[in-house]
């Protein structure tokens, strides 16, 4: 099946962030009924996917190289429970060399839930820092500018 047949899925692209909308199910909760703080880490890297995505970067494609995770740093502002339909936003902050920081914000009903400053690094097959490709980095200062 093609992303086509389901428009949107990906979330969309407004004034320089990214919106991904995201169901909160019974798997993504904890004994106290709200979001298991793990959670919110995956969301956040499913929304950052789905950017990439959009903006026509798709990981499965690249050759002896990958994004990881290099630093991230999370505040704990809200709950969010069952149910709920929350936003994750994103936004590229600052691109160098093999670096990207972004910043994430997981939104319910206009309040912030959750925030994730992240740092990714693009290395190659044996870890090393790999420069991002010229179009690669464009595509994001473009996001970010617009």
């Amino acid at each position: 099946m093609t992303e086509a047949a389901w428009p949107g899925l990906a979330g969309r692209i407004a004034d320089g962030v990214h919106i991904k909308p995201i169901r909160v199910y019974y798997e993504d909760t904890d004994a106290g009924g709200v979001v298991y703080h793990a959670r919110y880490v995956a969301f956040c890297e499913r929304a950052r996917s789905d950017c990439l995505r959009l903006l026509g970067i798709h990981q499965s494609t690249f050759e002896d190289c990958n994004f990881v995770v290099r630093r991230m740093v999370c505040d704990f502002l809200r709950p969010a429970r069952l149910d709920d339909l929350v936003e994750v936003h994103t936004r590229f902050v600052e691109m160098g060399g093999a670096r990207v920081e972004i910043g994430q914000v997981v939104m319910l009903n206009g309040n912030t839930l959750f925030t994730a400053d992240v740092t990714v690094a693009l290395v190659d097959g044996r870890g090393r820092p790999r420069r991002l490709p010229e179009t690669m980095a464009d595509r994001f200062r473009r996001m970010a500018d617009s």
